[in-house]
């Protein structure tokens, strides 16, 4: 069989693998999958409608992104929330994101600038009648159309990786600290003004990391615990 007869069937197993991926993680972060749920991977296959292999895939995926653990008794489960992982993630996403967001200012186009102001009355919208997991859905729409033009895609797949460490638990924070979400909705439209408004990039990157800092310090002082000393 040649390399060229080889490809479809190559393909077909990355679909595979991919939809099974797809899967589990939208069922982890809609939580069907609670934090602790046992991934049976026959059963999930099943469910699928395909073979184990695929998904064997998928969980492999999904523990090297922080969603799954495997623990010698019980296998993979998805991964509980992690109060050390929660507060290293947050201080490493203050850093990056607003590096990012500064660097990405530069380059925003005025359509995004005004998709942001639009998200941001979206979610100020919410506050009447909070839903956290809307409220979270849209803040990340927010803040990924502010830093995605960052030109630096080193520093953009760090922050993709930390957006996706912390999936699994930020609604579980925002029902934990629903008063911040009228704080957060404040800073965002600072922060978006400031980008319109061309300012220097250390005072958007300040802008974002600080909000960030915020919500992280917001959780903190809800969980007893002394604010971050970053």
């Amino acid at each position: 069989m040649t390399s060229a007869q080889q490809h479809p069937r190559q393909a077909r197993a990355t679909s595979k693998s991919q939809a099974a991926y797809d899967a589990v993680r939208e069922r982890i972060l809609d939580r069907t999958y609670e934090p602790g749920y046992r991934l049976v991977l026959q059963t999930i296959a099943d469910e699928l409608k395909c073979s184990v292999v695929p998904v064997r895939e998928a969980i492999r995926r999904l523990e090297a992104e922080g969603l799954v653990v495997f623990t010698q008794n019980k296998g993979a489960t998805v991964a509980e929330v992690d109060a050390e992982l929660y507060l290293n993630t947050m201080q490493t996403l203050a850093i990056l994101e607003g590096s990012a967001t500064a660097l990405a200012a530069e380059h925003i186009s005025a359509a995004d600038v005004q998709a942001a102001r639009d998200l941001n009355e979206q979610i100020r919208a919410l506050l009447a009648d909070f839903d956290p997991a809307e409220f979270t859905r849209l803040n990340a729409e927010l803040h990924a159309l502010l830093y995605s033009d960052c030109p630096n895609t080193h520093l953009l797949d760090l922050v993709h990786r930390g957006w996706t460490r912390m999936d699994a638990i930020r609604v579980s924070s925002f029902d934990a600290i629903p008063a911040r979400a009228q704080d957060s909705v404040k800073e965002h439209a600072e922060l978006i003004e400031a980008i319109a408004a061309k300012k220097p990039a250390h005072q958007i990157e300040a802008l974002a990391r600080a909000h960030r800092m915020h919500t992280l310090n917001a959780y903190l002082h809800a969980m007893g615990q002394p604010p971050s000393s970053l």
